[in-house]
């Protein structure tokens, strides 16, 4: 009953909290490369300044985005 394809993947998502409304998790779930994913966001991460917007990829203002992550990975 085990295999690459039956891991289940809790994964714990610190975001700061003006980020986690357009966050989108299906394409952070497309980052593993197998298993069922299930995630839960909480506060937290970090905004610091990156010293650059970039209006060609959508970029608002110099917001860099820190996120941490814990992964747990089960049967």
């Amino acid at each position: 009953i085990g295999g690459y394809d039956n891991l289940k993947l809790d994964v714990l998502l610190a975001v700061p909290p003006k980020y986690q409304e357009g966050l989108d998790l299906d394409e952070v779930a497309a980052v593993f490369p197998y298993g069922d994913v299930r995630f839960e966001l909480q506060d937290g991460g970090m905004i610091a300044p990156s010293g650059i917007a970039i209006e060609k990829l959508g970029d608002v203002n110099d917001d860099m985005v820190i996120v941490c992550a814990s992964v747990t990975v089960g049967h």
